[in-house]
């Protein structure tokens, strides 16, 4: 079946002053002092980000990776007034799945380039032709290379633009939908909000909140224990929310000018996972880490891209509430959960996700973190392909 694309096609290419412009900076970078033994339980640690500064500045080589992201079909297309920046990988086979795959913060598309391929083309790993997908990876608005919006837009806006986007772009009337950090949040709120266009949800981490209010089973000792290990968890690991989702202007003056100053606020959430505490794990390579923040330098976008903070801090829609007949609301598009043991929200029992979701799969591994497809795409792609493979 061919696959016809209202998109222009892009190439990133980020100018040579761009980037003589990123070095100087880098050269000229002021560290800050230490608390003493502190490591990484203060935030980035100082030893580990001189040698990324200065690994950043005389070894790596941009080019060599933006190479890696054009290896992919970049385009840019135009949909509600947005330049949408997205990578479209076209399946094998006569009839591959399309999949709306996205990503959340501070990731970035590149956060995927481990499992686009093998979803895409699953007989060249091993797999079965007929599992492939056509695998649709967009920039989320005022990320990347994906034009911002004007003010902070709400994780509920960006699920209709991405309905638009998947109807406008591709002319698809049904697709598959997959996410985690942010991108579990949109993806649940585009199953509630056009449930006719999802053949199923995937989802790698913990989304909205079900509603407990009035006719809903009370909270079991299970769950109860759980919630309790998700506010330990996330008190120790979520001041970046609250700085984000309040003030991000003051915070990104610092993060536009300084790269050094970038790296360290992205950095520390990729070196924190909660089985070893923080520190470096080495479960990212520096290049990768790099190449994942140069998306944010080069197009001088992390304030935008923070603002998805600001718009639930101020809105709300972390959670669902009660229908206008009293019932408590739930998503009844069907749902699986690939759910990992040192994400920063803790697996819940399974009693929690049915609450909110038509789960028909939960898979908990044995290990992995916050950023899956990144640190264990094979298991994830599996657990991908079981799922929808079981709608069919």
């Amino acid at each position: 079946m061919s696959l016809q694309i209202n998109a222009r096609p892009f190439t990133i290419a980020v100018g040579d002053d761009v980037l003589d412009d990123l070095r100087a900076r880098l050269a000229r970078t002021r560290f800050p002092n230490e608390v003493e033994g502190g490591g990484w339980h203060y935030g980035a640690d100082l030893t580990y980000m001189r040698e990324m500064v200065r690994h950043w500045q005389t070894d790596y080589d941009w080019r060599k990776w933006e190479a890696v992201l054009n290896g992919f079909p970049n385009h840019v297309a135009e949909v509600d007034g947005f330049n949408i920046h997205f990578i479209c990988e076209k399946g094998s086979g006569s009839n591959p799945t399309p999949l709306l795959v996205t990503h959340g913060w501070p990731g970035s598309v590149f956060e995927f380039h481990k499992i686009i391929e093998p979803l895409a083309h699953p007989e060249r790993f091993g797999g079965d032709v007929a599992d492939a997908f056509t695998v649709i990876c967009p920039s989320l608005p005022g990320y990347g290379w994906s034009s911002a919006p004007a003010a902070p837009m709400h994780p509920k806006q960006i699920a209709d633009l991405w309905a638009r986007f998947m109807t406008e772009v591709f002319g698809f009337e049904k697709f598959a939908a997959q996410g985690g950090d942010w991108g579990s949040i949109i993806t649940s709120w585009l199953a509630h909000r056009h449930p006719d266009r999802l053949i199923g949800i995937h989802l790698n981490m913990v989304p909205l909140k079900p509603f407990l209010g009035k006719g809903t089973p009370p909270v079991s000792a299970d769950e109860k224990e759980w919630i309790g290990r998700f506010r330990a968890r996330t008190a120790r690991a979520m001041g970046y929310f609250q700085i984000q989702g309040t003030k991000p202007q003051t915070l990104n003056y610092g993060l536009s000018d300084s790269p050094a100053g970038l790296a360290g606020w992205i950095t520390e959430k990729f070196q924190y996972r909660v089985k070893e505490g923080p520190g470096n794990l080495s479960l990212f390579d520096m290049d990768e880490l790099l190449t994942n923040i140069m998306i944010y330098w080069v197009n001088n976008a992390h304030n935008s891209a923070s603002w998805i903070y600001t718009a639930v801090t101020h809105e709300g829609g972390m959670e669902l509430e009660a229908r206008a007949d009293g019932s408590a609301d739930r998503i009844e598009v069907p749902t699986g959960f690939c759910l990992f043991p040192y994400d920063l929200v803790p697996v819940p029992p399974e009693s929690w996700l049915q609450r909110a979701y038509n789960v028909q799969s939960l898979t908990v591994e044995a290990d992995g973190g916050h950023f899956a497809a990144w640190e264990k795409p094979e298991e994830l792609t599996r657990d991908i392909r079981s799922f929808f493979r079981g709608l069919e």
